[in-house]
């Protein structure tokens, strides 16, 4: 069964940095495309950041200049470096990842919690 498991949320200040992973496992699989969201309380969830099977990101324009996608594709990991933080950014992240194993299915994170006091 593959499993992608966060790590590296917490509590920061604002302007500070946080450093989010997402581990994919479970067996011999492929990855595409790798993302990072994230949900508040009573939003919608919104697209943080993503990242193709190629190294090519893209970023949600409230993040730009500021949150950096990356991915280790040898250790089936994805990163997410945050920046500058703001409390606007606080938020549960969620990594996604689309999965190539005898078909093409997409996998949910538990989710991460990142808090930026003001």
């Amino acid at each position: 069964q593959v499993q992608l498991v966060e790590s590296g949320g917490g509590l920061v200040q604002a302007g500070g940095s946080l450093r989010l992973s997402c581990a994919a496992s479970g067996g011999d699989f492929g990855i595409d495309v790798m993302s990072w969201y994230r949900q508040t309380p009573g939003k919608q969830r919104e697209l943080v950041a993503t990242i193709s099977s190629g190294g090519r990101p893209n970023y949600a324009d409230s993040v730009k200049g500021r949150f950096t996608i990356s991915r280790d594709n040898a250790k089936n990991t994805v990163y997410l470096q945050m920046n500058s933080l703001k409390p606007e950014d606080t938020a549960v992240y969620l990594c996604y990842a689309v999965i190539i194993r005898f078909g093409v299915a997409n996998y949910w994170g538990q989710g991460t919690q990142v808090t930026v006091s003001s």
